[in-house]
């Protein structure tokens, strides 16, 4: 615990754009031996800090089976995620990870799969989607839903036409504004569902999006007769101190930095904020 209250030192190797917003990081820790350490699970988060400027948390969108580096995806909506698009390869973010719990990802083996994704959301589940595909033979049907604002808010935009040329998972993407490129569904992530075949009593969801979205999606998924406990999803605070301490993030009984930021639908629904 004593290394997570400070930060180490993190090199940044890549920057991608994903869309005229948001950007993906790819880094490396400073120190070689602690980079060759350092380990995370998917749902995770860091604390990443630029100099002079702030601390913010993000979860990791990278698959945990591939060590050395690890990345984030980050929108530029503050003062933190600013300061970051304003940097390049090779500069240095302060971070603090692995933190918070992580998704299931040995106890869901044998079921069928479903993501439910809106906009930024999918980052988070990536880190999940990617060692899911690496055991794939470990999952029965695997599905993936995808929504956002417009074709151009679409993140992971290359990861999407791999995802969609193969055999084994359904990807369905679809956009509430759609432009002149678009020729997929309009209309929000929700409307999906009819186009999937799901058994819910063999099936695990997992979703992540903005939290109206969410909502919308677990009273979706409860209707179609999905289990309690089949429903995973993060819930979204502000993380300040990451740790549990500062009481920032709490709701009720629960903190989101450290009992989070996943639960299942059993667990939310017991929040006097839910």
């Amino acid at each position: 615990m004593q290394k997570l209250y400070l930060p180490q030192l993190a090199v940044i190797d890549q920057i991608v754009d994903e869309t005229a917003d948001t950007k993906t990081f790819t880094m490396h820790f400073d120190n070689p031996h602690y980079n060759a350490e350092f380990r995370y699970l998917s749902g995770q988060f860091v604390e990443a800090s630029v100099l002079g400027v702030g601390e913010a948390p993000f979860g990791f969108c990278s698959n945990p089976n591939r060590t050395g580096t690890f990345a984030v995806t980050v929108r530029a909506i503050g003062r933190v995620t600013r300061a970051m698009h304003a940097m390049h390869p090779g500069d240095l973010l302060g971070i603090r990870a692995p933190l918070g719990n992580h998704f299931p990802l040995q106890e869901v083996q044998g079921y069928d799969i479903l993501f439910v994704a809106g906009g930024i959301g999918l980052p988070p589940l990536r880190s999940l989607i990617e060692p899911m595909l690496d055991m794939r033979e470990k999952f029965g049907r695997f599905t993936i839903l995808y929504g956002a604002r417009t074709p151009a808010d679409r993140v992971y935009k290359t990861r999407l036409e791999e995802w969609a040329q193969r055999k084994d998972l359904t990807l369905l993407q679809t956009v509430d504004v759609p432009d002149e490129t678009w020729n997929g569904p309009v209309g929000v992530v929700t409307t999906l569902f009819e186009r999937t075949h799901i058994d819910p009593a063999a099936t695990v969801a997992f979703t992540c999006g903005p939290p109206v979205m969410i909502r919308f999606v677990i009273q979706d998924l409860l209707a179609m007769g999905f289990p309690e406990d089949h429903i995973i999803s993060t819930l979204e605070r502000y993380m300040k101190c990451g740790v549990g301490k500062c009481g920032h993030c709490a709701i009720g009984h629960k903190y989101i930095c450290v009992d989070g930021p996943v639960f299942s639908w059993r667990q939310i629904k017991k929040l006097p904020e839910r």
